[in-house]
């Protein structure tokens, strides 16, 4: 045999066996491919014709991970044309060949470059005829001799000649990585690999910009194949969930009795619904409770104005969350349509999973400190970028989650960005591994004063008359003797003195009432106070809104007993209402240091009941220090922009 045909024979085989090692690695690997549902047709060519014809991009180093992209539309669509753009050379020429099994057309050039002719110009209207014949046309465009990672300028005069949209790809697999100049990543068999899609790009887009979305969704499927494998603890957390299932049924059903949850609605907390999903992108916030919801509210219609495509689906883990959401549509005009809610599902794996399958957001936004460890992976494992808004995490809780670090490292390094209320929950947040940490202020600074029945509140009005109230505001067990004691020596003076206390969990009201030196009307029964009751039990849900307009003063409570954590103080600083709280407000520290020298500080029953006193003996001068806490707080209302801008890269 001569020594030609040997070197053929010889690349026939090497040929025959990178095809059989290809074919094994996209095979036996473990495949996540999702991104931006408003790609999705485009990147099929969906029967409609809608838009013929697609450009995909990717980096040079992931070029063996494109097949298993084409192989899964394929599999959708088994007629679809897919065109690869290769390098005049031998080099292109062997991947060609490699990678025609999987129904991949190619066409051979790049960029023309020092005066020599690379076939670029040829292979540009070749790629605009193919286009315009409605084909999937995929580019590395840092190809074929780099620099890596570098836009080179054909992908604009291509995307401009056919005005053909853009989905930028980003991926990583399980592999090893070749010392070439691209830094290839070759896939190992029995593997796990990303292929992430990004949202459809139109021209003119600059060639950073571009490159900027190919980074962060590399980047993104990084980290999604780094940190999407269960460690110790997450499977820990897993079994505990599964094993609590029977409990957890039970106790839905008791809340259900108790009035926190609804009948109709109970299957969203197993993740069911009824509820379509919208053919649009999802982007998904989560607020826990009634603040958390009230904190998010004027961050949707800003939202709703920069992505004017997405729906947003608002989720809770209350009824009285449930009830904000459930007024604000009813006010929000045209936005209502892109709106849904849910009840958060618990933290069971089937459930998180049923909820995911169904909903498929872009992104989920938790807002505070709402970390569901399970969830958290869930979303990781798809690709789902999770980021935190009015990130707190205080003192305490920090150093608790500090002494777990070596188990729950991971769930930190998951979250793509914090956006911090403060620059100590920044630094907390930092210590524990988050990579991306930023601080934006106190969204809950932003939220509205909450809601209020006008009606309600002027029958109130008229029947209580010109009778003085001291408000006791979300509190918590062991407050209220304090409480009690505090408002009996004020009565000493103001002997037609009102309280009224609204415990943080209404369910405590007949706990409450049984404190009381004589029986208490209570809100929950339908009872109001006539002129010889003293205090006022109001263990009623999402009204607080409506007490903090009738009372004269207000104390906050879970702040009088340690280790207590305080409530937010800018809801009531917004009806100008004179505030007080306990020393142990650790959870709000940032708002209160806002508030310095205009929130009092109650350290006792005797400084309490001296308070209320001296506020209802002039409350007009007190009047002028709640209304500078009002504007002190005014100036920073805007939304900041630097936060719209990274919630925007999340939606890419």
């Amino acid at each position: 045999m001569s020594r030609l045909n040997l070197k053929h024979a010889a690349s026939r085989s090497l040929l025959a066996l990178a095809r059989a090692y290809v074919d094994l690695t996209i095979r036996t690997t473990r495949w996540t491919i999702t991104g931006s549902p408003e790609s999705y047709p485009a990147l099929l060519q969906n029967d409609d014709r809608t838009e013929d014809g697609c450009i995909t991009a990717a980096w040079h180093r992931t070029l063996l991970m494109l097949p298993a992209m084409c192989r899964w539309a394929h599999r959708i669509k088994p007629d679809l044309d897919i065109t690869v753009m290769i390098s005049r050379n031998r080099d292109g020429r062997f991947i060609s060949d490699l990678i025609a099994p999987w129904n991949i057309a190619s066409i051979e050039g790049s960029s023309d470059r020092n005066g020599k002719n690379k076939g670029g110009s040829r292979a540009l209207r070749e790629a605009c005829t193919v286009l315009n014949n409605g084909a999937i046309f995929m580019i590395t465009p840092d190809g074929p001799r780099g620099p890596a990672e570098t836009v080179q300028p054909g992908i604009e005069a291509l995307m401009r000649l056919t005005g053909k949209p853009l989905v930028p790809i980003g991926a990583a697999c399980t592999g090893f990585t070749l010392p070439s100049w691209d830094r290839l990543r070759v896939p190992l068999p029995f593997g796990r690999g990303y292929l992430l899609y990004g949202a459809r790009c139109y021209s003119p887009m600059l060639a950073e910009d571009i490159a900027a979305r190919l980074k962060t969704l590399s980047a993104r499927a990084e980290t999604c194949l780094s940190l999407g494998r269960a460690g110790l603890a997450d499977r820990l957390w897993m079994i505990m969930g599964i094993a609590l299932v029977p409990l957890l049924r039970a106790m839905m059903l008791i809340r259900l009795r108790r009035g926190k949850e609804r009948l109709d609605r109970l299957p969203e907390r197993r993740g069911r619904t009824r509820v379509i999903r919208p053919e649009a992108p999802i982007l998904w916030l989560h607020a826990a409770s009634v603040g958390e919801t009230h904190s998010i509210l004027p961050l949707i219609p800003v939202l709703a104005e920069r992505h004017p495509g997405h729906h947003f689906l608002i989720t809770s883990a209350t009824v009285s969350g449930a009830d904000i959401m459930a007024a604000y549509r009813d006010q929000s005009g045209t936005l209502a349509d892109r709106l849904s809610h849910q009840f958060i599902p618990y933290d069971v794996p089937l459930w998180t999973k049923r909820f995911l399958d169904h909903w498929r957001p872009s992104a989920l936004l938790l807002t505070d400190s709402e970390l569901w460890p399970g969830l958290i992976l869930a979303c990781t494992r798809r690709a789902i970028p999770v980021g935190i808004l009015n990130g707190r995490l205080s003192r305490r809780s920090w150093q608790r989650w500090q002494k777990m670090k070596r188990f729950t490292s991971p769930l930190f390094q998951r979250l793509d960005f914090v956006a911090a209320r403060g620059e100590e929950d920044a630094s907390h947040f930092t210590a524990l591994g988050v990579r991306d940490v930023r601080c934006f202020g106190d969204l809950k600074q932003n939220a509205p004063a909450p809601p209020v029945n006008q009606s309600e509140l002027d029958n109130l009005i008229a029947h209580l008359g010109n009778r003085p109230v001291f408000l006791a505001a979300s509190t918590h067990e062991d407050e209220e003797e304090i409480i009690l004691g505090a408002t009996a020596l004020a009565r000493r003076k103001i002997p037609d003195l009102l309280t009224i206390i609204v415990p943080r969990h209404p369910i405590r009201g007949a706990q409450i009432a049984a404190l009381a030196a004589s029986p208490a009307p209570r809100r929950a029964l339908g009872q109001i106070p006539e002129d010889a009751d003293t205090l006022w039990i109001a263990d009623t849900l999402g009204e607080l809104g409506l007490f903090y307009r009738l009372c004269t003063c207000a104390l906050i409570g879970n702040s009088l007993r340690a280790p207590g954590g305080g409530h937010n103080p800018f809801e009531p600083v917004r009806l100008d209402v004179i505030l007080a709280t306990g020393p142990h407000h650790d959870n709000f520290r940032q708002a209160f240091r806002q508030l310095h020298g205009l929130v009092t500080t109650i350290t006792g029953e005797e400084e309490l009941a001296g308070w209320i006193e001296t506020v209802i003996g002039d409350p007009m001068a007190w009047k002028v220090r709640a209304e500078e806490a009002h504007a002190r707080i005014a100036p920073q209302s805007a939304i900041p922009s630097a936060l719209l801008d990274r919630i925007a890269t999340l939606c890419t």
